[in-house]
């Protein structure tokens, strides 16, 4: 008599593949170009609203770039650490950068105490964290689920919460990235959840006025989803490590030449 063999049923929260666009290279260089077009906007042509809402491109961009390297990363602790390193480095150079600073940041005067100066300048920068922390806490979260460690994705989820004014893109980031995963291998079910998602998220504000609707900034975020959703073959082959030293990059580029006008005056 045959013995039957139990079927253990797959854990449905462990996507294999994506069915969005893997061309994920051509994807991050223009979410790199949009995210200069955006910081540069900002600090130097406030006047040019269209650079911020091509800079609305950048997020969503990442956020699913995130979700596919969740699915494809092979070594798990050397991903995290390389976004948790760039977070490090860049903080810093984020809060002069683009404006973040703060009173306490210059609590010491360096010319009394250069350590300490530096040290409670870095300490203080934190007020404001920059985007890799949204990105890594994304990560951390997909992986929780990954792993059926729902616990440790509630126990997130509720850090998430507690700490969302603090973090680029608030909560509303982090679920981002998480939908993305969730519905990465069925894109037929992931465009309508996340183009939800991104309309509910991007109609709070009233800034912008088409066909009687009303939107905020974030609105223009969906512009992004075409790139996501049509599958592109660009061969295009960079070195992960340009993608990543890019940004305290842009960042450094930024404060110089604010420094330069600023010695200009």
């Amino acid at each position: 008599m045959a013995t039957r063999r139990k079927r253990a049923l797959s854990w449905p929260l462990a996507p294999k593949a994506s069915d969005l666009n893997r061309d994920t290279n051509l994807l991050k260089l223009v979410a790199m170009i949009s995210m200069l077009i955006d910081h540069t906007g900002k600090m130097f042509f406030a006047q040019y609203n269209l650079m911020r809402i091509v800079g609305r491109l950048a997020f969503p961009i990442y956020a699913y770039c995130i979700a596919a390297g969740c699915v494809y990363s092979k070594n798990r602790f050397k991903y995290l650490s390389r976004i948790v390193l760039i977070g490090l480095v860049s903080q810093p150079f984020y809060a002069v950068a683009l404006a973040h600073t703060n009173s306490a940041m210059y609590a010491i005067r360096f010319a009394d105490n250069p350590l300490g100066a530096i040290f409670n300048f870095y300490v203080n920068s934190w007020s404001t964290p920059n985007i890799m922390w949204t990105l890594a806490l994304g990560l951390l979260m997909c992986w929780a689920i990954r792993d059926k460690q729902i616990p440790c994705a509630i126990a997130l989820a509720l850090i998430v919460w507690k700490v969302q004014s603090s973090i680029n893109y608030g909560w509303q980031g982090i679920a981002l990235i998480v939908l993305f995963y969730l519905f990465i291998q069925r894109w037929w079910l992931s465009l309508p959840v996340i183009l939800a998602f991104m309309a509910w998220w991007g109609m709070k504000g009233a800034s912008y006025h088409v066909f009687g609707l009303s939107f905020g900034l974030q609105g223009f975020a969906i512009l992004a989803l075409p790139l996501i959703y049509i599958s592109t073959n660009s061969r295009l082959k960079i070195n992960k490590w340009v993608f990543y030293l890019f940004y305290p990059a842009h960042l450094i580029g930024i404060m110089l030449i604010e420094f330069a006008l600023a010695m200009g005056k």
